[in-house]
C-alpha cells in the first residue's frame, strides 16, 4: 500500500480532485452518501473517475492483471468455446463488454479464424475511454480482415444479436451497496467526511436493503454482531439489460466470486471488498480515490437469479481450472509452443497462475447463460457446480 508521498505531482492532484468531488456530493446530500454511490464516483465520474481517467490499469505496468494479459492459453482456450456455439449456430457475433487492454478480443478473433469460425462482428462495449483508446491500438496490429469486424459500442446493444456475449472480470467491478448486523438489525455503511477525511459512517438500512440482510443472513445460517459484507442490488438490471440483445446463443461470465451460502458465511465477516494499486491488494477504498481500483467478489447465485428472472436459461456453472480444462489447455500449450521447449516452459508456468488453487483456478469462476436453443458447451463438461448455486 503506498503513502501519498510516493505519488507524482499528477497522480496526488488527481486524487485531490476526485475526493473534492467525492466530498461536495457529501456535502450536498447532507453529509453522508451511500457506499455504492462513493464507488460509482470513484470509478466511474465522468473525467475523474478510475476507469474514466488516463492511468494505467492492466497489465505488469497497471494496478493489475487478468488473465488474458497472463496468458494467451486463457484466450485460446476461449476461443474454442466460442467456436463450439457459433458453429452450432451457423453464423453469429460476439460483444464483448469491458474489453480491457484488447488482449482477450485480438486472441479471440486470431484464434476463431485459424478454427474457421470468425464471427460476423466483435463489438466491444466499453465505457472508459482510456481503455477504449487501449483497445484500438492494440486491435490495430490485426489483420485488415480482422480489424474490421471490430465495432465499439457506447451502451447496451440495442440491434438483437445471435451469438456470444462475454464479461470477464467486469462484474466485481459494479458498485456494492456495504452492510453492518448487529441485534438482527442491518445498517448501512456510508460515507462521511471527518476533518477533511473521508470515513466509514453508518446509518438504518433501506428496507430494500434490511430485506436482502435478513435473506442473506438466514442462507448463512446467521451471523455474529458486527458482522460485514456487500450487496449488489444493481447486477439484476445491469445483466438484464446488457443481455437484452441476445436472440440467441450463450452469454459467458467468469469472474471471481461464490454461490450466495459460501459467500455470506460467517466467518467471512468482513465481506471481500479488495481495492488495487500498482499490483498491490489493499482494504481501504478511501485511499488514492480515482487511482485505486475497487471490487467486489460477485454473488453467482444472484447472478444466476438475474439470468433467470431475464428468461434466460443456466447452462452451466463451475471453476475456471475445469473450464479452461475440460477445453483442453493442454493441447493449446503444446500447439503455441510447437518445437520450442523454453516457450513451453513458460506457458506452463502460465497455465499454473491460470489454474492452480491458490492462484485463480478456483477464485474464479465462469457461468453460460443461454437462450434459443440447447447448446452443448464443451468447458462444462468436466465438472458441473450448478448445485451450489
Amino acid at each position: 500500500m503506498a503513502a501519498e508521498g510516493t505519488l507524482t505531482g499528477a497522480e496526488l492532484e488527481h486524487t485531490l480532485r476526485v475526493r473534492e468531488r467525492i466530498g461536495q456530493e457529501i456535502r450536498a446530500s447532507g453529509g453522508w452518501i451511500s457506499f455504492e454511490r462513493y464507488m460509482d464516483l470513484a470509478l466511474y465520474a465522468p473525467g475523474l473517475g478510475y476507469y474514466s481517467a488516463g492511468s494505467r490499469k492492466l497489465g505488469a505496468h497497471g494496478d493489475f492483471i487478468t488473465a488474458p494479459e497472463i496468458s494467451h492459453l486463457f484466450g485460446a482456450c476461449v476461443a474454442l468455446q466460442c467456436a463450439e456455439v457459433l458453429a452450432q449456430l451457423g453464423s453469429g457475433s460476439i460483444m464483448e463488454i469491458g474489453a480491457g487492454s484488447g488482449v482477450l478480443a485480438a486472441d479471440l478473433l486470431s484464434r476463431l479464424e485459424a478454427l474457421g469460425q470468425l464471427p460476423h462482428r466483435y463489438l466491444i462495449l466499453e465505457v472508459s475511454a482510456d481503455l477504449k483508446e487501449r483497445q484500438r491500438h492494440r486491435l490495430a496490429t490485426l489483420a485488415p480482415h480482422l480489424r474490421e469486424r471490430v465495432e465499439w459500442l457506447d451502451g447496451p446493444a440495442t440491434e438483437p444479436l445471435d451469438g456470444l456475449i462475454l464479461a470477464n472480470e467486469v462484474l466485481d467491478a459494479l458498485p456494492v451497496m456495504r452492510f453492518r448486523s448487529s441485534a438482527g438489525r442491518c445498517a448501512e455503511l456510508g460515507v462521511a467526511l471527518e476533518g477533511g477525511r473521508l470515513v466509514w459512517d453508518a446509518r438504518a438500512a433501506p428496507s430494500a436493503l434490511e430485506r436482502a440482510c435478513r435473506s442473506l443472513a438466514q442462507c448463512a445460517g446467521g451471523w455474529q454482531d458486527g458482522y460485514e459484507s456487500e450487496y449488489c442490488a444493481r447486477l439484476p438490471g445491469w445483466a438484464r439489460e446488457v443481455t437484452g440483445c441476445l436472440r440467441k446463443g450463450v452469454a459467458l461470465w467468469i469472474d471471481y466470486g461464490l454461490p450466495r451460502r459460501q459467500y455470506y458465511l460467517p466467518e467471512r465477516r468482513e465481506g471481500t471488498l479488495l481495492c488495487h494499486f500498482r499490483q498491490r491488494a489493499h482494504a481501504d477504498p478511501f485511499l488514492h480515490p480515482g487511482l485505486c481500483d475497487i471490487s467486489a467478489w460477485v454473488d453467482f447465485t444472484l447472478l444466476a437469479e438475474a439470468g433467470a428472472a431475464a428468461g434466460l436459461e443456466l447452462a452451466g456453472f463451475t471453476s475456471q481450472t475445469y473450464f479452461l480444462s475440460a477445453l483442453g489447455i493442454d493441447t493449446e500449450m503444446r500447439r503455441l509452443a510447437g518445437d520450442d521447449p523454453q516457450r513451453f516452459a513458460r506457458l506452463a508456468n502460465e497455465a499454473r497462475r491460470l489454474l492452480l488453487p491458490g492462484e485463480m483456478g478456483e477464485r474464479f469462476k465462469v457461468m453460460a447463460w443461454a437462450k434459443g436453443g440447447d447448446f452443448a458447451l464443451r468447458g462444462f463438461a468436466l465438472r458441473d457446480l450448478r448445485h451450489t448455486l
